[in-house]
């Protein structure tokens, strides 16, 4: 089955690539944003998927800026166009954001509570400002300094404040006391029953990600952490928050955000948001990702609160400013590419002229629901098409499985050269061009897909 030339022993600790077990395209039968029904039952949605069990984050960079997000050890890319709820991948430039009055009302509500009068009116005396400090801090609202402003180490003393505040950045690992801050949440905030919520669950989804933690250094030598973390919040020794983050090269990517529920009064989903911006700005990350946003549910409507937020075209994967022109077209459409609206006003066509002349003629649009298995013959945008798939030369893409040892390239296949990439996806060919096509055929060099059983079970 294989030409065992090229073989070599894998290390997965030591090796640059990424490991990627493909999934395929598939279909969830119910949306938990809408609880949507359809003429055949529960509403589907389709996506491709993938899992890793180690992932450069560079590499997954690159893939969120492709409309991807990951789930725990799972990646999944979903179709926006055949969607009841589309997402849409948003992001932040945190060098240009400006809190709101209401915002930093927020943040300062939270450092009054925890310095409290006491210590202000004591460390006036005893620490007090110059005239030009204290002008500053009236008349500028510097998100850096607000948001550590409570932090203890940051307060002098004496005086002791009324509380203590600590927040750590630590790997995302499992602990007794992180999961009943999640059990917590997910009881009182989700309703989630007792029975769906459980240490595997939590682990599974918020600890252990694929992505691996390590020290860059940018061009101009200043290390940056990257890789999975969790950020924690401390109040009084306690832990009463947790931000799941994904520290990317040039990103912080808010995966989830949970908190007890005695920290509900203090605005948590606001403090950790302009915290996360904070960080994105004063770590040279400059990017914040909220995480997708579906502009019809009610519950993602606070994430248009921080501005300015771009939105990354499902299309051309390029990004648009989220201004108040944008948001009136996704009031009126359900499914948007805001490059399709400036081509189609350009153009003067009409809009079901232009909606139609963009849509693949193996799928007949949104909400098409029996588009079938394969990527490829798909309603997906941002994807090449089947016949650019079958001009991409895969010869040389890595590859590990079971059946032999050590890597080899798909050229070793025997029967690869045999294979044709054809829409009943049947053979290895056609679901490595799936792959590939999801993924961005640029990035083939830099992952090793990953056919090995023990994969599967991530």
């Amino acid at each position: 089955m294989y030409n065992t030339n090229s073989m070599q022993t894998p290390d997965d600790a030591e090796a640059p690539l990424s490991f990627i077990f493909p999934i395929g395209y598939s279909s969830a039968s119910d949306c938990g944003y809408c609880r949507g029904t359809s003429r055949a039952g529960k509403r589907k949605r389709y996506s491709y998927y993938a899992t890793s069990k180690s992932l450069s984050t560079h590499l997954y960079q690159k893939l969120v800026d492709r409309y991807w997000r990951r789930s725990g050890t799972l990646l999944y890319r979903p179709n926006p166009r055949n969607s009841c709820c589309p997402h849409y991948t948003l992001r932040l430039d945190s060098t240009e954001f400006k809190p709101t009055k209401d915002q930093r009302q927020t943040v300062n509500r939270f450092n009054n509570y925890v310095i409290g009068p006491d210590y202000t009116h004591a460390a006036a005396r005893v620490h007090p400002r110059t005239r030009q400090e204290a002008r500053k801090r009236h008349n500028e609202f510097d998100l850096i300094d607000r948001i550590h402003e409570p932090e203890a180490q940051n307060l002098k003393a004496p005086p002791e404040p009324a509380h203590k505040f600590t927040v750590t950045l630590e790997p995302d690992e499992f602990t007794e006391e992180k999961y009943l801050i999640f059990e917590n949440y997910q009881r009182l905030v989700h309703k989630e029953g007792p029975d769906k919520i459980s240490r595997h669950g939590f682990k599974r989804f918020l600890c252990n990600s694929p992505l691996r933690r390590e020290t860059i250094y940018t061009s101009d030598g200043v290390q940056r952490q990257v890789g999975s973390f969790h950020q924690c919040y401390w109040l009084d020794g306690k832990l009463v928050a947790i931000g799941v983050l994904d520290l990317l090269p040039h990103a912080v990517s808010s995966v989830y955000f949970v908190y007890h529920e005695s920290f509900h009064s203090h605005n948590p989903g606001k403090l950790s948001a302009m915290r996360e911006i904070a960080l994105a700005r004063e770590g040279g990350y400059r990017w914040w990702y909220p995480g997708f946003y579906i502009h019809s549910c009610p519950k993602m409507k606070y994430k248009m609160d921080f501005k300015p937020q771009s939105v990354l075209d499902p299309e051309t994967l390029t990004w648009d400013l989220m201004d108040k022109e944008a948001l009136a077209v996704f009031d009126a459409k359900h499914y948007v590419s805001l490059s399709r609206e400036r081509q189609r006003k350009e153009s003067g066509d009409s809009p079901q002229i232009f909606e139609d002349h963009f849509i693949r003629p193996e799928s007949d649009g949104e909400g098409d629901e029996d588009e079938g298995d394969f990527m490829l013959g798909s309603s997906m945008p941002g994807i090449p098409s089947l016949e650019e798939m079958k001009q991409v030369d895969m010869d040389n893409l890595v590859l590990v499985s079971d059946a032999a040892p050590g890597y080899f390239l798909a050229s070793d296949l025997v029967s690869w050269e045999q294979q044709d990439i054809e829409l009943d996806r049947k053979d290895i060919k056609s679901t490595i061009a799936e792959l590939v096509a999801a993924m961005g055929t640029d990035v083939m060099g830099e992952i090793c897909v990953d056919f090995r059983r023990r994969t599967r079970a991530l």
